[in-house]
């Protein structure tokens, strides 16, 4: 089993920054690729970033693009997500996971393990 806790959510004005973070435990974190997902009320999960297991190769959902930078570091068993220029579309629960896969994959269905999740608001 791997346990993932997600913090740094909030609520922030247009245009702001943020991070959230992703903290793993229970097995040897750089085995797997980690990914972000998120999901507004109404709404059905979303692809939003993913990264390999040695940090390498990233995947980012077309609406983030160029805002959103996914990093993790290996050694600290830790996942982050710097969200920058967000909009009030990107406002919802952000979920890390991660995935035995050996590659960034944006498909929910090759994630093993998920957080509980973290809002974000973002107000226009």
């Amino acid at each position: 089993q791997v346990q993932l806790v997600e913090s740094g959510g909030g609520l922030v004005q247009a245009g702001a920054s943020l991070r959230v973070s992703c903290a793993a435990s229970g097995h040897t974190f750089s085995n797997y690729a980690m990914g972000w997902f998120r999901q507004a009320p109404g709404k059905e999960r979303e692809f939003v970033a993913a990264i390999s297991r040695s940090g390498t190769t990233t995947n980012y959902a077309d609406s983030v693009k160029g805002r959103f930078t996914i990093s993790r570091d290996n050694a600290k068993n830790t996942v982050y997500l710097q969200m920058n220029n967000l909009k009030p579309e990107d406002t919802a629960v952000y979920y890390c996971a991660a995935s035995s896969s050996v590659v960034a994959s944006s498909s929910g269905s090759r994630y093993d393990f998920w957080g509980q999740g973290t809002q974000v608001t973002v107000s226009s």
